[in-house]
């Protein structure tokens, strides 16, 4: 069996799983946000059931619409506290303030041979340790919180293996864009993307969080990577809420399709409206004009990516035409973002910093785009209208051509501000 297929049969009690089979499978954490809750809560609700299965395996984190930008938001978010005060569930807010996707590893929850669901479609992010972690509906997410499991088919795997030597300002998020160029946006509908090889290896967790992040951009159920010494490093790190199984795939295992990727003809990239499948070199886009950029979100707003964006910052002013907002995924971040002098630099840059949010990614606030105005942004989705008005378009790029485009005023390769 592969990972995903012994993560599967582990929590199902079976010794053996097939692709195509349905499953009904045990869940480690089920997770919604401030606008999947609220659905699923009022789900759950109407069954009378008065209880759910376990409250330390459900997480509720506010984190599209917060800090709360009007009633509305207000108001959901206060269907999450309510039910978490009743429930005695993990409630995350002010103080604890994340975007999901940053915030649950950090604090423990996603671990390596896990089985998490998440009423959001990037829940598949914590395949970067290891983990089958695939997104559901709010309903699901009713359904789980009573029963404490989740029915499921089981996705054929096809396995991506990355070789060669990544060039400059070549990281994560270069290789799932070009990846998902690769294959389309519905080149692994309903499969398992699982992602390998010696450039995989080298990479540290967060650029592994990016890749698997956007599996959900090719169609994918979920993504995972095989945890390795790098994946033990990490999460000895953390305050673990339960033990974790690092597990590998057998040596006979099933694959639907192996691709084989050479990075040594990846450059920086750039997806291009209307779909994050559209990447191309980011020279082949350079000088277009922007208006806003986006540095942040569940994809490139941990603290490496503050990193990779302060080097091209450091020193230097952002374009006085271009909006540039600064996002940390989580408080913590946030406050290592402080002690580095990243934020220093980001503000000496022009840039403004927003407390950690979904925000502008998906047209929710702090960075809501007019109509006609074009945006580079380190996010995952470009569709239309994903970042505000219909008319508006956004590039999905890296944290260093994203800052580097701010500098510019028009998109731009790192070289071309990194003398």
């Amino acid at each position: 069996m592969t990972i995903t297929e012994k993560i599967l049969a582990l929590h199902s009690g079976k010794k053996e799983v097939f692709p195509g089979e349905f499953i009904e499978a045990d869940v480690d954490l089920i997770l919604a946000n401030d606008i999947t809750g609220p659905l699923a809560i009022e789900e759950f609700e109407s069954t009378g059931i008065g209880k759910v299965f376990n409250p330390e395996k459900i997480v509720l984190v506010p984190d599209h619409f917060t800090p709360c930008k009007d009633i509305k938001s207000a108001e959901m978010v206060k269907i999450l506290r309510n039910f978490a005060r009743k429930y005695g569930v993990i409630f995350y807010e002010i103080g604890k303030l994340g975007i999901e996707h940053a915030l649950l590893p950090e604090e423990g929850f996603t671990l390596p041979g896990d089985l998490i669901i998440g009423a959001d479609s990037h829940t598949c992010t914590y395949g970067a340790v290891g983990a089958f972690s695939t997104g559901v509906g709010s309903t699901d997410v009713a359904a789980a919180m009573i029963t404490g499991k989740v029915w499921l088919k089981v996705p054929p795997t096809i396995r991506f293996v990355y070789n060669g030597r990544l060039n400059n300002y070549v990281g994560g998020k270069d290789l799932i864009l070009y990846t998902i160029g690769k294959i389309g946006v519905d080149g692994a509908r309903y499969k398992t993307m699982e992602f390998s090889g010696t450039v995989i290896e080298s990479l540290a967790c967060d650029d592994r969080f990016t890749i698997c992040n956007m599996a959900i951009e090719a169609g994918a159920k979920n993504g995972i990577i095989i945890p390795d010494k790098i994946t033990e490093e990490f999460v000895s790190l953390l305050q673990r809420k339960r033990e974790s199984v690092f597990l590998r795939n057998d040596s006979d295992a099933r694959y639907e399709g192996i691709i084989e990727i050479n990075v040594d003809v990846i450059q920086p990239q750039v997806a291009v409206p209307h779909l994050p499948g559209n990447s191309k070199d980011v020279r082949d886009v350079s000088g277009i004009r922007i208006d806003q950029v986006v540095i942040g979100s569940c994809t490139n707003g941990r603290i490496t990516d503050l990193r990779n964006a302060a080097k091209i910052a450091r020193g230097k002013k952002v374009h006085p035409e271009v909006r540039t907002i600064i996002i940390p995924a989580t408080q913590r971040v946030y406050q290592q973002a402080v002690k580095e002098g990243l934020i220093g630099i980001f503000i000496e840059a022009g840039c403004v910093i927003s407390p950690p949010t979904c925000g502008p990614c998906l047209g929710g606030h702090m960075g809501v785009l007019g109509s006609g105005e074009v945006a580079i942004a380190t996010t995952n989705r470009n569709f239309i209208g994903r970042m505000g008005h219909p008319s508006s378009e956004v590039y999905l790029a890296n944290p260093e051509v994203a800052m580097a485009s701010a500098i510019k005023g028009k998109i731009s390769h790192p070289d071309e501000v990194v003398k």
